[in-house]
Formats: C-alpha cells, sequence, structure tokens
C-alpha cells in the first residue's frame, strides 16, 4: 500500500465550511470522510491524510465492526496502519445484532473523544447507509408487527428471498439499490416499515436528525476507480483471501461456537465461502462468483454515493501518490482561506 508521506502536516484546527470564504463564521470542530466503492483505495487515502492532518480513523464498514471477520473485510493489520488510532472495528461479538442507529451513536461519540484530543476525525469506509446515519441521522422505525413479518418470512419462503427484493425495489428503488438481494433481514424490514406507516424508509430518512454536535462541520470526498481497472482488483484480491485462509477463518469461528446464522456470516464474501463449505459449488466457482457479487456491490455503492449532497469525488485509487496529493491539495486550499487560529479542542 502506497502512502505519501508530507513532512511537517499543517494544524487542520481550520478546517471550516467555505461556502462563503469571506463571511465571518463561528469556528467549527472539522470531520473529515472517505466514501466510495470497495476496494477503491479509502484506507491508504485515509492514512495517508491522517499522517499529513494529525487525523484518527473511524471505521464505516459494516462487517469491520465484527471480531473475527478479517479476511474477508480486508481489515489493515495494525502494523499496516501507520501508526493511525483507528477506531469502531472489531467492536461487537459475531453474535450480536449492529445496527446503523447503533453505528450512529457510537461514531458520534467517537468523533467528539477526537475532537478533545485536539485531533482530526477521519470517517472510512464504504457503508453508505452507516455515513447517512451518521451525517443525517437515522429512522427509529414502528414497533415490529409479528404478523406482518409471519406474511413477509412465508413469502420469502415460498417465492424466495428475492421476491421481497422486487417488492422493495418496487415501493422504494434507494433501499432496493441499498440492499443486498439476499440481506432477508433487512427487506423485511423495509417492507414492514412501508406498509405499517405508507412510505418508504428513504422517505422516513429525509426527516431525520444527525448525532453529530451542530457545530461539526463535514468535509466529504469519494473516490471512482476506473471500471475495468476495478474489477481486475476485485478478482485480485478474491483470490489473495482464499490464499490468505478466509476458509480456515470460517473454519475456525464455527468451530469455536459461532453459529451458522451469524449475521456477519450473511455478508459478501462469507456468505458465498460459507456455501462452498457446505458443498453448494466448487471454490473456483466460488472465487469467480464472489469477484461477481463485489462488481455489483460496488455499483450499488457508486449509485448511492452519487445521491449523497455536497461529496467532492476524485477519479483514481486512494493508494495512487497522484490522487492523494490532489486530496491534500484542495484540504490545504481549504485550510488557506481560514481566519480563526483556535484549537479545535478549544472551540
Amino acid at each position: 500500500m502506497q502512502v505519501l508521506q508530507v513532512p511537517n502536516p499543517p494544524n487542520l484546527q481550520n478546517l471550516q465550511n467555505l461556502q462563503n470564504p469571506s463571511e465571518p463564521s463561528e469556528p467549527v470542530k472539522p470531520l473529515l470522510a472517505i466514501l466510495g466503492p470497495t476496494a477503491t483505495g479509502k484506507s491508504a487515502l485515509g492514512i495517508a491524510i491522517a499522517q499529513r492532518l494529525n487525523g484518527e480513523i473511524i471505521n464505516c464498514d459494516s462487517t469491520a465492526v465484527y471480531r473475527g471477520f478479517d479476511i474477508g473485510t480486508d481489515k489493515l493489520p495494525v502494523h499496516e496502519r501507520g501508526g493511525i488510532p483507528h477506531h469502531l472495528i472489531d467492536v461487537a461479538d459475531p453474535v450480536e445484532e449492529y445496527t446503523a442507529a447503533r453505528y450512529a451513536r457510537e461514531a458520534a461519540q467517537t468523533v467528539r473523544e477526537i475532537h478533545a484530543r485536539g485531533r482530526l476525525p477521519i470517517v472510512v469506509g464504504g457503508t453508505g447507509l452507516y455515513y447517512r446515519a451518521l451525517t443525517r441521522g437515522l429512522f427509529p422505525g414502528p414497533e415490529k408487527d409479528a404478523e406482518l413479518r409471519a406474511r413477509l418470512e412465508r413469502i420469502a419462503d415460498r417465492k424466495g428471498t428475492e421476491a421481497l427484493h422486487r417488492l422493495v425495489s418496487r415501493v422504494d428503488p434507494e433501499s432496493g439499490y441499498r440492499i443486498q438481494l439476499r440481506d432477508r433481514k433487512r427487506l423485511v424490514r423495509a417492507l414492514e416499515v412501508y406498509f405499517i406507516t405508507g412510505q418508504p424508509l428513504t422517505a422516513h430518512f429525509a426527516a431525520t436528525v444527525s448525532p453529530l454536535d451542530p457545530d461539526v462541520q463535514v468535509t466529504a470526498i469519494a473516490l471512482n476507480a476506473p471500471t475495468a481497472w476495478l474489477a481486475e482488483r476485485l478478482a485480485r484480491r478474491v483470490d489473495a483471501q482464499f490464499e490468505s485462509g478466509l476458509l480456515d477463518e470460517i473454519r475456525g469461528m464455527l468451530a469455536a461456537g459461532v453459529p451458522a446464522s451469524a449475521r456477519p456470516f450473511g455478508g459478501l464474501v462469507y456468505r458465498q465461502a460459507m456455501e462452498h463449505l457446505n458443498g453448494v459449488r466448487d471454490e473456483a466457482a466460488t472465487r469467480a462468483l464472489i469477484a461477481q457479487e463485489n462488481r455489483r456491490y460496488a455499483r450499488r455503492q457508486l449509485i448511492w454515493f452519487r445521491k449523497e449532497p455536497n461529496l467532492v469525488w476524485f477519479d483514481g485509487p486512494g493508494a495512487s501518490p497522484d490522487v492523494q496529493t490532489r486530496v491534500v491539495r484542495m484540504l490545504d486550499d481549504q485550510a488557506d482561506l481560514l481566519k480563526d487560529t483556535r484549537h479545535v479542542a478549544d472551540t
């Protein structure tokens, strides 16, 4: 992983709202987000920026929060994190249900703690719902309806989970993009909310409030890598995951008592690998399927983030020195325009 080394990092305590830089404004506490599809080099870019701007990284990946699920989520080993503190990784047991609402609460608290240390919080990841929950809030939703859920479960049993996905896509296209084809639990919940409230989840999300403190200013960038380059990188990554012991990692967790029904086993990479271990297909076909599903997931992520407001897009992988230089230049240009010099911990 290439990381841009920049000597004498400037103080980013002045990163503020530059919509009207000529007008005086109240001091704010900066929060940087690095987003985008899977395998676009967000982690490399996050570390480069954190080294440059005295930052700490907050994970924004919905599977990396689970302990033990390392290889299939491409968690960076500690020795590859460039000395940068990483937060909200390995914070949940596999049998827990770690929700977007919990993420938003814990990430907002982590942001406060990083600011209190006078450092820059940098949210890095590709789980769009987690980012939206943190920056715009999350709809708590109605109480569970056992009878309605049972009806939806029966539909899935008879016609397959794909039938639920088609229905979600019809009543709430954005949730259809976001929720994976076989994520039965989330599909049932999306339909439950729709039938109970008469509105899709997407409409409810629009009326929510962020858990971040009011003086937190979010600057968000997103990466978009070339399609052919990304497809090749995803294929290589799948091969590397298998060669690094993905199947042994799964076997070890099952032997340690983690049930096959644990939520992270239903995620991308792990679901297909579990099917292989259960004899559904051979390893070569499983590798090819994971690469294909990763490409589809990357497209869904791109569609999601294209709809997020106020993202600054950079073409190219985050590990590229050119991309890192362009991002640093943008942030430096913003900092140069600011007049207030107080430390973020004192604002």
